[in-house]
């Protein structure tokens, strides 16, 4: 079974209430799009971004909390985690782009879950850069058949975090010529 769906099974179980997540990183890539490559699912965590809005008021979503620390407790002797919760603003991202994620399809009962559009989730992949994120970016970018114009348009809408790991970001207007096009102008 493919890891992140297997972490997320873990977390419905435990639920009571109906809650959502929305997902990014490999676990996105993993379950939000068809066909992946294999190793997209051997991912041992499930990343998410939790809009500010959901996290109003703080003690609102208990339930959400407690499973996944049921689910972790659960899942630790195999290394498979659920600990990489963000707030969206700790996260680079289009400011609307909630209103563009899409659902993903899974077998859970209280679980929606959701993934950023593609141009959200190539955003969400320039944070570091590696050699990894820059693999899922061009996975991406083919998923989608992207344009250098849609491209450069969310690059310019992208809202980065103000803090020091993503200062080369918001300082790189050359960003997507460095990381992503070089890719995009080899593509079939």
């Amino acid at each position: 079974m493919s890891n992140p769906l297997r972490i997320l099974k873990a977390v419905d179980q435990h639920l009571t209430l109906p809650t959502e997540i929305t997902l990014f990183g490999r676990s996105a890539l993993a379950l939000g799009f068809s066909p992946t490559p294999a190793y997209f699912h051997n991912t041992k965590d499930v990343d998410g971004i939790l809009p500010v809005s959901w996290l109003q008021p703080p003690d609102e979503h208990e339930d959400f909390w407690r499973a996944v620390q049921l689910a972790n407790a659960e899942l630790e002797p195999d290394g498979l985690y659920l600990t990489h919760l963000f707030r969206e603003v700790d996260v680079i991202l289009q400011p609307d782009w909630c209103n563009r994620r899409v659902r993903i399809e899974v077998d859970l009962k209280q679980l929606a879950v959701f993934r950023p559009a593609t141009i959200d989730l190539v955003l969400t992949k320039m944070a570091r850069a590696d050699d990894d994120d820059l693999q899922d970016i061009q996975f991406l970018i083919r998923a989608e058949s992207l344009t250098q114009d849609q491209l450069e348009a969310a690059f310019a809408r992208a809202r980065a975090p103000a803090c020091p790991p993503y200062r080369r970001f918001t300082n790189y207007s050359t960003g997507l010529e460095r990381w992503c096009l070089p890719w995009h102008r080899g593509l079939p």
